[in-house]
C-alpha cells in the first residue's frame, strides 16, 4: 500500500514538472516569437528610413545638378567607355558619347586647336599620372553642327592593385555664357586701353595744333607794328585772321565734342531749303581751298526737316576734312533722294583711305595721317551729330582716287 503511494506521488510529481517545463517552453517560444515581430519590425523601419534618406539624398543631388546645369560621367580606363549618370547641361544639342564609343572617337567635335591639349590632359589621368582632369574647349554639336563652349572636370576615385585607374568619375558643363562675357571683357579692357594711348597722342597733338595758329597770330601781330607797306600790313591782316579761324575751328570741336560727352541731345527743327544750304556751304569754304567746290542739286528745291546749326556743323567738319586732303581735283557736295530719306555726299579726289582705317574713322582721336593738321576729333562729332539727328553715316574710299563721305538723315 506504502509502495503504491510511493509511485503514485512520484508520478503525480513527473507529471507536474513536466507541465511546467512544458509552460515554460512555450511561454520562452512565444516570448522569442515575439522578439522576432519586433526586431523585424524595427529592421523594416530601419530600412525605410534609409530608402527615405537615400532617396532624399538623390533629390537633394539631382537639385544641385540642375541649379548648376552639369552633367555627370563615369570613364573606365580599361574599357575605354563612357556611361553619364545625368545631364543637366544647357541647350538641346550637347554631345553624349556612346556606350561603346571611345574617347579618341569623342575627339572628333572638339575644335582642332584644342584636340592636343585635351587628350594629353585626359590620358595622363588615364594612367595615372595626375590625379585631376580639368580643360576648357570648345565643341562642335553633332545634331545641329552649332559650336559651343565646354568646361569638364574629373578625378580618379578606384585603383586596381597596381595603381592604376580603374574608375573616373566627371563632371561637364556649357560655358558659352561666360565665354562670351569673358570676350566682351577683353574687347573693352583692349577698347580702354586703346583709348587711353589715343588720348594721349590727342593731347599732345592738341598741343600742336593749338600752339601753331597762336604763334602765327602772335607773330604777325607783332609785325604789324613796324611794318608800313600798306600791302605787307593787310597780308598780315589776312594770315592773322585766317589762323583766327583755325584757332576757333579747334575749339568748336573741343566744344563740341564736350557737350556730346556731356549728352546735350537737345534738337531745334526746322524747314531747311537743302539746296540753298549746300550753296553756302560751298561759297563759304570756297576762299579755303585750292581746288574748285561744285554742286550736284538734281531738284530745284528740296526741304527738310532738321536741326539747322548741328546739320551745318556736319557738313562744316566734312568740308574742313575734304579740303585738307584734297590738293587737285574738286570737291563735290551732291545728294540723292530715297523713298523717305536724303543721302548726302561730300566727294573729293584726294589721297583716299585705306580699308583697315575706314572702319575706325569714326572713332575719337583718330587720324589716319599724323602729317595732316587736324585734331581727330572732326569726323567723331560728324557720326555723333547725325546720329542725334536720326541718321547714319559712312564712308566709301579707295587710295589715290579720293572719298565720299556721306550721311542720310529723314526728309521730317
Amino acid at each position: 500500500m506504502i509502495s503504491i503511494l510511493l509511485s503514485t506521488s512520484v508520478f503525480g510529481i513527473q507529471s507536474v514538472f513536466f507541465v511546467w517545463l512544458g509552460g515554460l517552453v512555450l511561454f520562452l517560444l512565444l516570448c522569442y516569437g515575439i522578439f522576432r515581430q519586433w526586431r523585424k519590425g524595427r529592421t523594416l523601419k530601419q530600412e525605410l528610413m534609409e530608402i527615405n534618406k537615400l532617396r532624399q539624398n538623390n533629390i537633394e543631388y539631382d537639385f544641385i545638378l540642375k541649379a548648376m546645369k552639369i552633367a555627370v560621367w563615369r570613364y573606365d580606363p580599361r574599357s575605354k567607355s563612357f556611361i553619364f549618370d545625368s545631364d543637366y547641361r544647357e541647350g538641346q544639342d550637347n554631345n553624349v558619347p556612346g556606350a561603346t564609343e571611345t574617347f579618341v572617337e569623342t575627339l572628333d567635335p572638339i575644335a582642332p586647336a584644342d584636340v592636343d591639349r585635351v587628350n594629353k590632359a585626359f590620358n595622363d589621368i588615364c594612367e595615372g599620372r595626375t590625379d585631376y582632369y580639368h580643360q576648357e574647349y570648345q565643341v562642335t554639336s553633332k545634331s545641329s553642327g552649332n559650336t559651343y563652349w565646354e568646361e569638364s572636370y574629373a578625378t580618379i576615385v578606384e585603383r586596381d592593385a597596381d595603381a592604376k585607374p580603374t574608375k573616373i568619375v566627371g563632371t561637364s558643363q556649357r560655358i558659352d555664357a561666360r565665354k562670351h562675357l569673358e570676350s566682351s571683357l577683353v574687347a573693352a579692357r583692349n577698347k580702354a586701353e586703346e583709348s587711353d594711348r589715343l588720348k594721349t597722342a590727342f593731347l599732345a597733338n592738341m598741343g600742336h595744333e593749338i600752339r601753331t595758329p597762336l604763334n602765327a597770330i602772335c607773330g604777325f601781330a607783332d609785325l604789324l607794328p613796324v611794318v608800313q607797306n600798306e600791302e605787307d600790313r593787310n597780308q598780315l591782316i589776312m594770315e592773322i585772321q585766317n589762323n583766327n579761324r583755325k584757332l576757333l575751328r579747334i575749339i568748336d570741336g573741343l566744344v563740341s565734342m564736350s557737350k556730346i560727352e556731356a549728352g546735350a541731345k537737345s534738337l531745334l527743327m526746322g524747314k531747311i531749303d537743302l539746296n540753298q544750304l549746300l550753296q553756302q556751304m560751298a561759297d563759304a569754304y570756297q576762299p579755303t581751298t585750292n581746288v574748285p567746290i561744285r554742286l550736284q542739286c538734281p531738284m530745284k528745291q528740296l526741304m527738310i526737316e532738321s536741326d539747322r546749326e548741328k546739320l551745318v556743323e556736319v557738313l562744316d567738319h566734312l568740308l574742313q576734312n575734304a579740303a585738307k586732303f584734297t590738293v587737285e581735283g574738286e570737291i563735290t557736295l551732291s545728294y540723292e533722294v530715297q523713298g523717305n530719306q536724303v543721302r548726302v555726299n561730300v566727294t573729293d579726289t584726294g589721297k583716299g583711305i585705306a580699308e583697315a582705317d575706314q572702319a575706325r574713322i569714326f572713332e575719337r582721336f583718330v587720324k589716319v595721317d599724323d602729317f595732316i593738321p587736324g585734331t581727330g576729333l572732326g569726323l567723331s562729332v560728324v557720326e555723333s551729330q547725325v546720329r542725334n539727328l536720326g541718321g547714319t553715316v559712312g564712308v566709301e574710299s579707295s587710295l589715290g582716287v579720293g572719298s565720299t563721305f556721306w550721311f542720310i538723315l529723314p526728309l521730317e
